[in-house]
């Protein structure tokens, strides 16, 4: 099976590391030059929660050629129909085009590739890019399954057991027949944390010990299991936790209980990360706001849901990608959180 990666920034790079390093050949495209020359010529290195350097076969997207059997997609959202329609001459009709990307991209997937051709998935570690050839896997990847998979009709076949066996290559995978929903409670965490941590120019550690940005995080993830359940969707369980109990939090045992489940989701390890949005900001690149948090806006309009906590997160992130607000956790000040008034 002729296996691509496109989109190999950190998460592209660790899965590329991982599939070669155990048997699967996979070949990474990416339209970074310096990153494939260095993937070349010195292999995929692995840092902080593994120490692997592996030999891979890198390419820019011009240099595609041939058909691929699966790709598995990485890149950001906001240039989707620019790769994909790249990527149509490549397949075959009976191809499989797993997107691993952030948000719930299925749907705007299927409709350049084809929903024949379309699978999804949510991947449950991190990694962040170091530098050219170099990613940092920043999760411990040897306790928990690693990715969870599914088709967009949750049925559960051939086509999705494939894909799991490629990716169980780097570890465990989950194959659901409740993709849709999976997909929801990742946007849901993705807003809480990236958006925040992108609004404000900090850590996970640092939104965790903030109790208003901590505060804010249970009223966008509260936006957005109210929209997920009134568009027929229904998350599933995280990390133990129910999602429904993160709403209001009038009272200081709300707040409490509010923020012990975040503190349940956050780890040690990942305290010091920062979200891909961030460093996006930080390197003066556009983010996928629009994919995240705003796509929790738009389907709140849809059903009649404000959604007053991932508009800001949108009107902040996107002051900062047009220069007239700081990178800075100063920008706390534009979340109307009623406790802390």
């Amino acid at each position: 099976m002729r296996t691509a990666i496109l989109g190999c920034g950190a998460m592209g790079t660790v899965l590329g590391a991982y599939m070669n390093k155990n048997g699967h050949e996979t070949i990474l495209i990416d339209n970074y030059m310096d990153h494939v020359k260095a993937l070349n010529e010195r292999g995929a290195r692995i840092i902080r929660f593994a120490d692997l350097t592996v030999p891979v076969r890198a390419i820019t997207p011009d240099q595609m050629e041939g058909k691929y059997d699966l790709v598995f997609l990485f890149t950001k959202q906001t240039v989707n129909k620019e790769v994909l329609t790249q990527l149509l001459p490549f397949l075959n009709a009976d191809s499989t085009v797993c997107t691993l990307q952030n948000g719930v991209p299925e749907p705007s997937v299927a409709e350049i590739v084809g929903k024949e051709r379309t699978v999804g998935g949510t991947v449950l570690w991190g990694a962040t890019f170091i530098e050219p050839g170099v990613s940092e896997l920043t999760s411990d990847i040897t306790k928990d399954s690693l990715f969870e998979i599914g088709e967009m009709d949750g049925v559960i076949g051939d086509r999705i057991k494939k894909v799991a066996k490629a990716l169980e290559k780097m570890g465990p995978v989950i194959i659901t027949d409740n993709l849709m929903g999976a997909r929801w409670l990742k946007v849901m965490l993705n807003s809480c944390w990236s958006g925040m941590s992108a609004s404000l120019g900090c850590t996970f550690g640092d939104i965790i010990d903030n109790p208003k940005a901590s505060a804010c995080m249970s009223y966008i993830a509260q936006e957005a299991v109210a929209i997920c359940k009134t568009v027929g969707y229904t998350m599933p369980p995280f990390w133990g936790n129910d999602v429904t109990p993160m709403g209001i939090i009038d009272t200081e045992e709300e707040f409490k209980n509010s923020q012990m489940i975040f503190y349940n989701i956050i780890s040690n390890s990942m305290r010091p990360a920062k979200a891909s949005m961030l460093q996006d900001l930080e390197k003066g690149k556009l983010t996928e706001v629009g994919m995240i948090n705003g796509f929790i806006c738009d389907e709140g309009k849809k059903v009649g849901i404000a959604t007053p906590f991932n508009d800001t997160v949108v009107k902040v992130v996107r002051g900062i990608e047009a220069g007239d607000l700081p990178i800075s956790m100063d920008n706390l000040k534009y979340f109307d959180v009623p406790r802390f008034k």
